[in-house]
Order: structure tokens, then C-alpha cells, then sequence
């Protein structure tokens, strides 16, 4: 593979640099170099190979976050194999259904211990034995849910890979000088993250914890110059009293969530770093970072990076011209980095891109410099009355209230007027639902007042996904709601 040899150059060049860091928590760190870490990854390709593993076998895996994961998956790589990451946390039927649904050939679980597992009988997922799917030569397979919910399981190949590393780094400029603290799942990012900073020669930290001491802790001790984290980690950071700053950072990007303005503005007032938002997508790489009006425009997307095109879609399929806040489309994007193909049900990605563009269900509109800017989900859109506007506006509306941590707004069905917003809500400690007058006034000043929730429930939580975005269920149901 590609990006292994590059890696394998790097060591050898460079044998003793470090390429991950798993940090001790006071105690002494544990150092991988890049030496130590390619005679890992080589032996462990050469061992999967003798026990059976061919060249693009779907092989499984299930590893302890951190070192573990990414020793199994560079050895994976390294047997010419598919890697298919399963989250650390799926066991007993749920495991079995994920190999099923997958169609591994193999499972391979680090948790630290190695295991392998075999499954002869898995069955082919192309209708021709699998030599279409071999002849993708398949690197990386995230089983997930395409965007129309009706296509699961995305394949990207060796060049596929290559062309996303190439092209993101571009923009983000990752270099041997830089070391990267890694606060996100492994089994769900990992291309266009972990295996770009080992392509490109940085170092990798990884912190004891996710929580704002350890990460300020790990940050300092080891010389981060780049986070790669999620809204709700710079959330907790922002919010850290200790004082302690960020000083050798150079850049910190924001991806897996929508990045809200209070968070941007929470942690570039707490520690003097804009957060720079990047869309990533499974189908396509991160085609958009906001490298430049991080400053002014925090909530922006951004431009595309180079290698894509990204351009906007009209309800009725024709391109977009003029958009605006007002007039929005749905972002589709083209270039190199594109996936190969859907799993199940199988199909190649040139039979099911429009124009050679990948539909991403996202609604969008740019502005006067060029920079694209989120409005939300094309299924999050509600329809009332005509009047369409996007989940996520709400939510960031209704988050800045003193006295709700969190919200979740959700369409219902109204016989008159289509659907009609209603909210979940997470109240602060020591804080009670507001009157529902009060509150509905005071969104007033903040989002027009057809865009008010009808109705209001308190939840002890919010379930997120495993990558940190809201869980989208059915529409809500309970006590203590107030109508408004």
C-alpha cells in the first residue's frame, strides 16, 4: 500500500522519532517511534498472512483505543487486507451481526491480546464471487448508513486513500514537526486523521482521558501543535478555570459536529486559538476546512480544498448559482478521494454519483468570499405551513440559554400546518424548565417566531452517536413539557 511505504521511508530516515505518545499521566510516557512502529505493523501483516488473510479480505477489527488500534490497523493494512473497524464497545450478538452484516472473511480483536477469527463461509457481496470487490483493491470499509439510509457500508481503495491524504494536507500541512493530540473514536476517523499524521511524519498524542485536565495536562508535558477534536471537547476545554494555555499550538480543527459560535468564541477567548472548522465525510474525505476566516466567520465551513469541487444542488436537481441564508441547496462535492463503492447493496461509486457528485444530504449556501457555510440536514429540514428552516438553527438558539445545557429540536407531524417544531431540552445544574412565555420570548430575539418550538421537554440526556453528533430518534414523547 501507498501510504505505508511513505511511512516506511519516514523510519527509515528518521528511525527514532516518535510516533505516538501514550501519555502516563505523571508517570513516564510510553514512546512508539516510527521504527518500533513499522517492525509492529510489518510482523503483524506477515503473521496475518500465514493464518490465512488474502489480499483484500474484509478482515474486522476490534481494538482498545489508542496504541492497540492503531498497531492492528497498520498490520491489517500491511497484509494487503480491507480494514473494517468495529467500535471497541460492540460485543456478544451485536459483534456477530456487525461480522454478518459486514461479510468479514476475518475478525481481528486487540483488546490488548491478539485474536483471529475466521469466517470461511462468508458470503460474496458483488454477485461475482467477489472479484469486483477485489478489484476495487479495497483498503478501508466503515460500515455505516449511506445518506438515503438505503446504501450501508462505504469502500474506499488504495488510491482513494491516497488522493484524500494528499489533498487534505494541503490545507492542513502536517508536518514531522508537529505532534497531534487525538481525542476522537479511532474506529470511526482514522483516514484522513491518524493514518495522514504517520504518512506526513508527525507524532501522535494520545491523552489519558478526554477530559479537560488530562488534555491540558498531556498538551503541555508533550508540545501539541495540532487538536483534532470534536465541538464538545473545546466545549469542556472553554470552560476549564484552571488558567493553564495552549501556547505551542498552531492549529486546532473542529470536525464531527457542527461547530457552534459559542464554543468557537468560548475557547478563542479562553485560550487565543480560532477553531477551525473541516466537513468530513466518509464518502469523500474532508473536502472543506475554514482555514481562512477562522477569525471573523468561526461557524463557516469554509473553501474547498484542493482536488474538490463543491457546488449546490436545487430541490428540482439543477445547480445553484446564487445562494444565500434564504436560499439554500444541497452541497454535492466532486474530485479525488471519492469512495469506490456501497457494500450493501453493492453498487460502484460511478452508478450512484449524479454528474460524478456525491449527494451529501447537507443543506448549504455560500457567501460573497466564497466560503460555504452549514445550515443543517436535508432531513432535518421542517416544513411549516411552506416555511422550511433546519433543526440545528433552533438547537444553537435555544443552547445559549442560561439555563439549558443541551437541546434537540424535532419535526411533528400538524394537520394544518405539515410540522411543527418541538424541543428536547437538558437543563443546567440547579436550573428548572423556564415558563414557556418567557422562554418563547426570549427566543423571539434570536430566531423568527415561526421557528419556535411548540412544545418543550425536559430529558435527564441526550444520547449522541459515537462520533459525538446528536442521535436523530422519533418524534418526542413525555412529562414535562410545556407548549408554547
Amino acid at each position: 500500500m501507498k501510504v505505508l511505504a511513505h511511512i516506511r521511508e519516514l523510519a527509515a530516515r528518521q528511525p527514532a522519532h516518535p510516533a505516538l505518545v501514550v501519555d502516563g499521566g505523571g508517570a513516564p510516557a510510553q514512546v512508539v517511534t516510527y521504527a518500533e512502529l513499522v517492525r509492529d505493523f510489518d510482523a503483524l501483516g506477515a503473521e496475518l498472512r500465514e493464518s490465512g488473510v488474502a489480499p483484500f479480505d474484509r478482515c474486522g477489527l476490534r481494538a482498545a483505543q489508542g496504541a492497540p488500534f492503531v498497531r492492528a490497523a497498520l498490520g491489517i493494512l500491511a497484509a494487503d487486507a480491507c480494514l473494517v473497524p468495529i467500535p471497541e464497545d460492540t460485543a456478544g450478538e451485536a459483534l456477530a451481526q456487525a461480522a454478518r452484516e459486514s461479510s468479514l472473511h476475518h475478525l481481528l480483536e486487540a483488546l490488548p491480546e491478539r485474536h483471529l477469527e475466521h469466517f470461511p463461509n462468508a458470503p460474496a457481496v458483488d454477485g461475482a464471487n467477489d472479484a469486483v470487490f477485489r478489484g476495487l483493491r479495497p483498503a478501508y470499509m466503515r460500515f455505516t448508513s449511506g445518506t438515503t439510509h438505503l446504501r450501508k457500508g462505504v469502500i474506499v481503495g488504495e488510491e482513494a486513500v491516497a488522493s484524500r491524504l494528499e489533498n487534505a494536507n494541503a490545507v492542513l500541512g502536517i508536518g514531522p514537526a508537529d505532534r497531534v493530540l487525538w481525542l476522537l473514536p479511532m474506529a470511526h476517523h482514522f483516514l484522513v486523521s491518524i493514518l495522514l499524521y504517520l504518512r506526513y511524519g508527525a507524532t501522535i498524542l494520545l491523552p489519558r482521558s478526554s477530559l479537560a485536565a488530562a488534555v491540558l495536562d498531556c498538551a503541555g508535558r508533550e508540545g501539541a501543535t495540532v487538536f483534532y477534536a470534536s465541538p464538545f471537547h473545546y466545549a469542556l476545554l472553554a470552560r476549564d478555570a484552571s488558567g493553564r494555555r495552549l501556547d505551542s499550538v498552531r492549529l486546532a480543527v473542529s470536525t464531527a459536529d457542527a461547530l457552534r459560535e459559542d464554543v468557537a468564541r468560548g475557547f478563542g477567548e479562553r485560550f487565543g486559538i480560532s477553531l477551525v472548522q473541516a466537513l468530513g465525510i466518509i464518502e469523500v474525505g474532508l473536502p472543506v476546512l475554514n482555514r481562512a476566516c477562522a477569525d471573523g466567520k468561526p461557524t463557516a465551513l469554509g473553501r474547498p480544498a484542493p482536488g474538490y469541487e463543491v457546488w449546490l444542488r436545487d430541490d428540482d436537481g439543477r445547480r445553484l448559482e446564487h445562494s444565500s441564508p434564504a436560499r439554500t441547496g444541497e452541497i454535492c462535492i466532486r474530485g479525488s478521494g471519492l469512495f469506490d463503492a456501497y457494500l450493501s447493496p453493492f453498487a460502484l461509486a460511478a452508478d450512484v454519483l449524479e454528474a460524478g457528485s456525491f449527494r451529501t444530504g447537507d443543506q448549504g449556501w455560500f457567501d460573497a468570499d466564497g466560503d460555504l457555510h452549514l445550515c443543517g440536514r436535508r432531513r432535518n429540514r421542517i416544513n411549516m405551513a411552506g416555511m422550511k428552516f433546519f433543526c440545528e438553527e433552533v438547537e444553537a438558539a435555544l443552547d445559549t440559554h442560561p439555563a439549558i445545557r443541551m437541546s434537540r429540536v424535532l419535526p411533528r407531524s400538524h394537520p394544518h400546518l405539515g410540522e411543527i417544531p418541538v424541543a428536547q431540552v437538558v437543563l443546567n445544574p440547579g436550573h428548572a424548565l423556564p415558563d414557556r412565555k418567557a422562554l418563547a420570548a426570549w427566543l423571539r430575539g434570536r430566531i423568527a417566531g415561526y421557528k419556535i418550538p411548540r412544545e418543550f421537554e425536559v430529558r435527564s440526556d441526550l444520547e449522541r452517536t459515537p462520533t459525538g453528533k446528536l442521535r436523530r430518534g422519533a418524534e418526542p414523547h413525555g412529562s414535562a413539557s410545556a407548549e408554547a
